[in-house]
């Protein structure tokens, strides 16, 4: 017996299962194969996990600083199981939601290992799925459009294969059930610094070692800068333009070393585990492309605005076609390609130059459009205004007055290019100067928006006006 549907998803993550309902509110009938848990790396391995460990972090540094507050505490200590038991209330509870959701829209969900498998007795074109149940029987789902949504997994080097116990990826990372004195953290791109903000905030004795000139390789290099001077005023120690080499690990003593090459310096790193964050792997493997003409670039599956394969009939999003890799990102693109096969006109276009970046450090840091010199190396003739987390009276207030935005436009037209912060809750921030960039605002129109006083918020208007030199609060 076979399944037959109008839209089958391959991965039940944030970009699969949002496709699926938004596809079952344009009135298709859905499957969603997953083969672990819905909500994927997002809800269990990625984004809430670690952003719970975050906020437990953040809080116990807080606590840990209140008398500049006038509030004198003592015995604030670090009870590390129920902080993770924490986490995982929070993914349950989100986890539950997810299963609703797909109740809710009548939606099928089928655990298992899905295989795409090409034309046969079951369909004459490419697009059906094998999927491999729990207790081994095999079900086919033959949909008349098909959601690959297989996400991604760790990048791992050679030689530095996670082991569980010195060597961790950060899905081993946010089982630890208890803390290291000391960590390696290899890659200073976003996971890398989020782990590194985190632990040291839990008392680690952090080193986060990056192979490019900055740590955020992708984000403004003013950002970048700033986030490293904070780091290392908060003794975080920070290495960058390391290359680490993978045949000098050691593993022993409940210790690892390693050796870095520092521009022909040889460095040798030591610390009780080294965490391997260096970016994210597209799951394209063995769930059936060669079953199918889809094109495979880079590792990366190839689709066109509305999300489609080279087989029109099969669209793919999320991390398994690169780009940005963020949960918001696949979650858009998921809309556009349901939106696409119900021969819906997309409200959501998928544009990464529109898509906000967070980065959930202490500071926080979040952008969104060109950086500086990104704007530069496309030939735009800027004008860039800066204004300080330290001049605006919320932030004093908060006790967090480090940072700034930066806004970045054409001096030719006005035309915003980009925004990019680092300070208190700016990854709230982001969401107007995503706005901004959508409806093709100019800092002119941001500058002359009403902000309330006293408010972060206000930190963007001031922004937008030092574009022209006309900042009003200092």
């Amino acid at each position: 017996m076979s399944i037959t549907c109008d839209v089958a998803v391959l991965g039940g993550g944030t970009g699969g299962y949002i496709a699926a309902i938004r596809a079952a509110q344009l009135g298709k009938e859905v499957v969603v194969v997953e083969q672990d848990k819905l909500g994927g790396t997002c809800l269990h391995k990625g984004c809430i996990p670690s952003k719970s460990l975050l906020r437990s972090a953040e809080l116990f540094a807080q606590m840990k600083d209140s008398e500049s507050y006038g509030i004198e505490t003592q015995g604030v200590a670090l009870a590390f199981p129920k902080v993770q038991a924490r986490k995982a209330a929070v993914v349950e509870q989100l986890y539950k939601g997810v299963q609703y959701l797909m109740k809710k829209h009548k939606i099928k969900v089928i655990q298992g290992r899905g295989r795409i498998i090409g034309p046969s007795i079951f369909s004459p074109k490419s697009g059906a799925l094998a999927v491999e149940l729990a207790d081994g029987e095999m079900e086919t789902i033959v949909p008349t459009n098909l959601i690959i949504a297989t996400g991604s997994r760790p990048r791992i080097l050679p030689g530095m294969e996670p082991d569980g116990q010195y060597v961790l990826s950060s899905d081993e990372a946010l089982e630890m059930s208890a803390l290291p004195a000391s960590i390696l953290i290899v890659g200073g791109g976003v996971i890398g610094v989020e782990w590194a903000s985190m632990l040291h905030d839990f008392g680690v004795q952090v080193t986060v070692v990056e192979a490019a000139p900055q740590l955020l390789p992708n984000e403004d290099q003013d950002v970048a800068k700033e986030l490293k001077r904070l780091f290392e005023r908060r003794g975080i120690k920070v290495l960058t333009g390391a290359k680490i080499k993978p045949d000098t690990l050691q593993k022993d003593n409940g210790a690892v070393t390693i050796q870095a090459d520092m521009g022909g310096k040889e460095m040798e790193l030591a610390a009780e585990k080294l965490l391997l964050s260096i970016g994210r792997q597209a799951n394209v493997e063995g769930i059936g492309l060669e079953n199918t003409d889809i094109a495979v670039k880079d590792g990366f599956i190839r689709v066109n605005e509305q999300m489609q394969t080279t087989e029109p009939h099969i669209y793919a999003i999320g991390d398994c076609i690169g780009g940005l890799q963020l949960a918001h990102a696949a979650s858009h693109e998921g809309v556009t390609a349901a939106e696409h096969l119900a021969g819906e006109p997309s409200r959501v276009k998928s544009n990464a130059l529109h898509t906000p970046r967070c980065v959930y450090t202490r500071p926080e840091a979040a952008s969104v459009g060109m950086t500086e010199q990104n704007a530069k190396d496309k030939g735009f003739k800027v004008k860039v205004g800066k204004f300080p987390f330290s001049a605006i009276g919320k932030a004093l207030v908060y006790g967090e007055k480090d940072g700034f935005v930066k806004m970045i436009a054409d001096a030719e037209t006005g035309d915003l290019l980009g925004v990019h912060m680092i300070g208190p809750h700016v990854t709230d921030l982001i969401s107007e100067a995503a706005l901004a960039q959508v409806l093709d605002a100019t800092p002119w129109e941001i500058g002359h928006t009403v902000h309330a006083h006293p408010t972060l918020a206000e930190i963007l208007g001031e922004a937008a006006l030092a574009v022209d030199g006309l900042s009003l609060g200092m």
